[in-house]
Parts: C-alpha cells; sequence; structure tokens
C-alpha cells in the first residue's frame, strides 16, 4: 500500500547580523509585487474627481507658478530656452521622485496588518509604491511631448539616452524610499520631515534654475545631489540644452548606486523587527 508523503514543514526564523540583499526573493515573489503595484495604481485615483488628471495638475501649476515668480518677474536664465518648458522637463522626473519617495516612506506602516500576518520580503512593499509612481511619470511625460511643439523645441537623436536617465530616477527613487520606509517604522515621525525634506531637496535641484548658475568648480560636488544629474539629463536630451552633463551625471550616478545599496542593505538588517514594532 503506498502512502502519501509526509508534508514538508518549512520554518521562517528572523536574520541574525547583516544579512544578504534578498534579491532571489525578490524575484521568488515577482506575482505579489505586480499585484501590489496595480493595486497602488488603483488606490491612488480611487474616489477621486479628477482621477489621471492629477499626474498632469500637479507639474503644470508648478510650471505656472515658477514661470511667473522665477521667469518673468525674477528673471532666471533658462540656457536659452522658454522658460515654462525649462521647468516643466524638470518637473517631470522631480515629480515622480517626490511622490514617489512619500509614498514609499508610509508604504510599510499603511500595510501594516499584512506586515504583521503574512512572511513575504518586505522590501516588496516600498518597491511597489514607487513603480506605481511610473504611471504618473508616463502621463505627464506625454503632456511634456505635446507641450514642446508649441514651444518650437521637438527631441532629436539625444532622447535615446532617456531610458537611462529614467533608470537613475528610478534608482535614486528606490534607495530615498527604502531608506526612509525602514526610518518611518523605528521612529514615526520620520513622516513628518518627509515633507519637509522634499522642500528643501527641491531648492537643491535645479529645476527652477539651470546648474549653470552654480561655479564650474562646484558643479561635481552639487551632482552629489543624485536628482541634479537626472534634472540636468532630462533637459539635455529631450531639450538639447546646453552641453552634456556627461560628469555631473556620473557623479549622480554613483550617489544614487550607492544610495540604494545601503538602503538595501539597512532594510535587511532591521526588516526582522518590523511585525514588532510597527
Amino acid at each position: 500500500m503506498n502512502q502519501s508523503p509526509s508534508p514538508r514543514l518549512l520554518v521562517i526564523e528572523p536574520a541574525r547580523g547583516w544579512t544578504g540583499l534578498g534579491l532571489n526573493e525578490l524575484w521568488i515573489h515577482r506575482e505579489l509585487f505586480y499585484f501590489l503595484t496595480k493595486r497602488d495604481v488603483k488606490v491612488r485615483y480611487q474616489q477621486t474627481l479628477l482621477g489621471a488628471v492629477w499626474a498632469v495638475l500637479q507639474p503644470t501649476l508648478t510650471m505656472v507658478v515658477f514661470s511667473l515668480f522665477f521667469g518673468r518677474l525674477a528673471k532666471v536664465p533658462s540656457d536659452g530656452l522658454p522658460y515654462p518648458i525649462f521647468a516643466f522637463a524638470a518637473l517631470v522626473p522631480w515629480t515622480f521622485f517626490a511622490n514617489s519617495m512619500t509614498q514609499a516612506s508610509n508604504s510599510l506602516v499603511t500595510g501594516a496588518n499584512m506586515v504583521r500576518k503574512v512572511y513575504f520580503p518586505r522590501l516588496v512593499v516600498p518597491s511597489a509604491a514607487i513603480m506605481a509612481g511610473l504611471v504618473d511619470a508616463l502621463i505627464s511625460f506625454c503632456v511634456l511631448l505635446i507641450m514642446m511643439p508649441f514651444f518650437g523645441t521637438l527631441p532629436g537623436v539625444r532622447i535615446l539616452y532617456l531610458p537611462l536617465l529614467v533608470l537613475l530616477a528610478l534608482v535614486t527613487s528606490l534607495g530615498a524610499g527604502i531608506w526612509f520606509s525602514a526610518l518611518n517604522v523605528q521612529f514615526r515621525d520620520v513622516r513628518y520631515t518627509v515633507s519637509f525634506i522634499v522642500q528643501i531637496w527641491m531648492f537643491a535641484t535645479p529645476i527652477a534654475y539651470p546648474s549653470t548658475l552654480v561655479p564650474e568648480p562646484w558643479r561635481v560636488v552639487y551632482a552629489l545631489n543624485p536628482m541634479v544629474g537626472v534634472v540636468e539629463g532630462f533637459r539635455w536630451a529631450l531639450l538639447d540644452a546646453g552641453t552634456a552633463p556627461g560628469s555631473m551625471v556620473a557623479v549622480s550616478a554613483a550617489v544614487a548606486l550607492l544610495l540604494l545599496i545601503s538602503g538595501v542593505a539597512f532594510f535587511r538588517r532591521v526588516e526582522r523587527t518590523f511585525a514588532d514594532v510597527i
């Protein structure tokens, strides 16, 4: 008589000390990652009057304010480009970064019930929140392409570099979002400081002004802000603005990669306590 095989017992224990990045677990749970991303996209527009219009409204209104105060009143230079398109080209990646970092920083706290009850790699939660922001960025980018002919600018062959710049924006968002999501579990007042950090970070990034205002010897230091390379790269790739910001993008890419690796390592270090303190 055949005997049925005994069920396998899987024991899940918290990791001790510093662990690996656990990227294999993310691949195993890729379906969960997909469904969480899909859920975040739906929740973003659920029971809203304007729906996806918010993805366009935020950068557009910011562009109008910047154009009035910085472009018209303060006469801030725009590298020879019409100021509205100069600002909007920077606001597309910046809005994605700012919203993604804010959403990711709160993602573990808002998903506390799932974190407490089910085992899965917690890194999926903030990563899904950031990937959901790509939908808004795509909508804003389409609006930018529609606006460009009205301001006499058309993308050239440099647009082929755009996927690499999008990747740089994504890496920067993941690094910052993962750091703040882990810190927010440990210290709940982090969520109040994120909005302030976003405001300071915005004015430390060449959105309302060109990076050419920064003296040449200091531009590499300025590029330690990874969003500097993203914004200047977007303008260069889409608007043919200025010279190639190669050194700035390289420095920003190195910092963004370091931010991501350190963020994932720290996240993995403290995630074993999430279910207890969240």
